[in-house]
C-alpha cells in the first residue's frame, strides 16, 4: 500500500471523469453524440459537471473516454470562427458563454480501450494522477449549483486522509441499483458519517442500509493498487466499490457525507427529462413562461 494513503492536508486539485460507456439507454440518439452532450436546455450535462468541479477549486479534469467520444475535448476547445461571429454581431452574451467553456479548467484526456467498469476507469487515470488524492466525478449526474458538495468532500479528505464518498438516502427497493454503504456515527461534523462496510448493488433484503453512493468520490492514489488487484465482480466488470472495499479492510479510513440537496441523474431517460424540465423551469430568462406552458399541457390545455 502507498505511505500516503493515510496522509492529510493534502487538498485535491485534479478530477477523473469517466466517461467511455456506451449509453445504449438513450440509442440511437447516443450512436454519434456521446450521452454527456446532450443538452440540458442550453448546456450539455458534461459542462454542469466540469463547472461543479471548477467552483470547487479543481482546475485539472481528465475525460475518461471511449471510440466516437472526441467532441467531448471539443467542446472545451476554443471555436475563434464562432466567437468571431458573435462579436460582429454583437451578441457578447452568447460571446463569453461559448469563451467560458474554454477557461474552465485544463481538460485532458485518456482512452479506455472498453468498457470494463467504473474501477477499471478509474485506473486508466493513475499515470496522470500521481502520488496524490483525486476527485471523481461521474458522467452523468451533478448536483445544485446553490447546495455544493464538492467543497465539503474535498476538505474532509484533506482533514481525515483516505477516502471520502457523498451518501443520498434511497428508498429499501432502490438498492439494487447503487453501492450501499454499512455506517457508525462519527463526531468530525453535521451529515458526516464513518463508513464500515460498502456492498455493490445489494437486493433490499441484503442491503446493510438506505445509503447510496453518489457518483463523487475523493480518493488517495493507492486506489490504484487496489484496482489492479481487484478481480471482476459484479456484472462481470472491475468495480470500484471492490477496491474500495478493500482499502477499507486495509485499514484506510474511510468516510461519508450525506447530501441534503437534490441530485440530477441524467444517465437513464426518465431522469434526463426531469433534469430538463426541472432546471429550465428554474431559468430567470425562460422559467416563468415554460412553467405556465407546462402547467397548461399538464392540464390538457396545450398543443405545442
Amino acid at each position: 500500500m502507498s505511505q500516503n494513503a493515510h496522509a492529510t492536508g493534502r487538498r485535491a486539485v485534479k478530477a477523473v471523469i469517466p466517461a467511455a460507456g456506451l449509453a445504449t439507454r438513450f440509442l440511437p440518439a447516443t450512436k454519434a453524440v456521446p450521452k454527456e452532450l446532450l443538452p440540458v436546455v442550453d448546456r450539455p450535462v458534461l459542462q454542469y459537471i466540469v463547472e461543479e468541479a471548477a467552483a470547487a477549486g479543481i482546475t485539472d479534469v481528465l475525460l475518461v473516454t471511449g471510440r466516437g467520444k472526441t467532441s467531448m475535448v471539443d467542446h472545451f476547445d476554443r471555436r475563434p470562427d464562432v466567437e468571431q461571429r458573435l462579436e460582429e454581431k454583437g451578441d457578447l452574451e452568447r460571446l463569453a458563454a461559448v469563451r467560458r467553456t474554454s477557461e474552465l479548467a485544463d481538460i485532458y484526456t485518456c482512452r479506455q480501450g472498453e468498457p470494463l467498469g467504473l474501477g477499471h476507469a478509474v485506473g486508466v487515470a493513475a499515470s496522470h494522477i500521481g502520488d496524490n488524492p483525486f476527485a471523481v466525478l461521474l458522467g452523468d449526474e451533478f448536483v445544485e449549483e446553490d447546495k455544493p458538495l464538492l467543497p465539503d468532500m474535498l476538505d474532509l479528505q484533506a482533514r481525515t486522509g483516505g477516502i471520502v464518498l457523498a451518501f443520498m438516502e434511497v428508498k429499501p427497493s432502490e438498492t439494487a441499483r447503487y453501492g450501499i454503504a454499512s455506517v457508525a456515527p462519527s463526531d468530525l461534523g453535521e451529515d458526516i458519517v464513518e463508513v464500515t462496510g460498502l456492498v455493490e448493488k445489494p437486493s433490499p433484503e441484503e442491503a446493510p442500509s438506505n445509503l447510496a453512493v453518489l457518483g463523487r468520490y475523493i480518493l488517495p492514489a493507492s486506489i490504484f493498487e487496489a484496482i489492479d488487484n481487484t478481480k471482476p465482480g459484479s456484472g462481470g466488470e472491475i468495480q470500484l466499490t471492490d477496491a474500495m472495499a478493500q482499502l477499507l479492510a486495509d485499514g484506510v479510513p474511510v468516510h461519508g457525507i450525506v447530501y441534503r440537496g437534490f441530485r440530477y441523474d441524467t444517465g437513464m431517460p426518465l431522469g434526463y427529462l426531469q433534469a430538463v424540465v426541472m432546471l429550465a423551469s428554474q431559468r430567470a430568462d425562460l422559467g416563468e413562461e415554460f412553467r405556465e406552458w407546462l402547467a397548461e399541457f399538464v392540464a390538457g390545455g396545450a398543443k405545442g
